[in-house]
């Protein structure tokens, strides 16, 4: 799920519950704050004013406002679902259905590595360079994502379903670090302070964590343990890195 208009948007993940301390941390102070250009005559600007009617997205509300010129930005680490995968997720969801309806399965997965942040259009390529300087000394490395947990975001708008990673935690501790060193270069939130990295199974609106933990939660965690392919499904290895910003996608492949 990214930042576009039709899809749940990335910033919203992994909110104060399940996930440790999952405060915003703002930049480093002292560092020089970057001056931002002034729009120039024919700059691209895909990325017209829109409404933020959220009976157009299911319910879901934007977490920053729409400004004309702002580019909704995110780093992830993307998932290719496998057949199994679907299968499992199928199961989880029609269980987590019986305690909350509403629940509707994520139609694309990933591991975030940034909140959704907010950049100008002249800002893309040199924070896309700078990422993509920062990322090309790590190689592919294998996580585990295999314990149920429940989350909401920020402001308590949405809440997930998502598969925490149980191993792997310091190699992605390493990709935040300097993604972050990104972030803080141009003066924008870093990631949370002791995140819990997880893959976004399902969401629903509205704060129904009560609902989920517990016994559902128990049940759910039962589901993924007596799955067949599990413990080879998800033991994940990641080939590369993503950046989406406003409707740009841009990959860094680890060696």
């Amino acid at each position: 799920y990214s930042s576009s208009e039709e899809e749940p948007e990335p910033e919203e993940e992994g909110g104060s519950r399940g996930g440790g301390t999952q405060g915003t941390p703002g930049a480093s102070a002292g560092r020089p704050r970057l001056p931002v250009p002034a729009g120039l005559p024919g700059d691209p600007d895909p990325e017209e004013a829109v409404s933020d009617d959220s009976s157009r997205h299911g319910g879901r509300v934007r977490g920053f406002p729409h400004e004309r010129g702002n580019w909704a930005t995110h780093v992830y680490l993307p998932y290719i679902a496998q057949e199994e995968f679907l299968e499992l997720l199928e199961l989880l969801v029609s269980h987590a259905r019986t305690f909350v309806p509403s629940l509707a399965a994520m139609e694309e997965f990933h591991l975030s590595l940034s909140q959704c942040v907010v950049l100008r259009y002249h800002w893309i390529e040199p924070f896309v360079r700078s990422l993509r300087e920062r990322l090309a000394a790590f190689h592919r490395f294998f996580c585990v994502a295999d314990q149920v947990k429940v989350y909401t975001n920020q402001n308590k708008t949405r809440t997930f379903i998502g598969l925490e990673v149980s191993a792997g935690h310091f190699q992605l501790l390493e990709l935040v670090s300097e993604v972050d060193g990104v972030l803080e270069e141009f003066d924008l939130p870093t990631f949370y302070k002791d995140p819990s990295f997880h893959i976004s199974l399902a969401w629903c609106v509205g704060d129904l964590a009560g609902r989920l933990e517990g016994q559902c939660l128990r049940e759910l965690q039962d589901i993924v343990d007596g799955f067949e392919e599990s413990a080879f499904l998800l033991r994940i290895q990641w080939e590369q890195i993503r950046c989406k910003s406003g409707n740009k996608y841009f990959s860094f492949p680890l060696r």
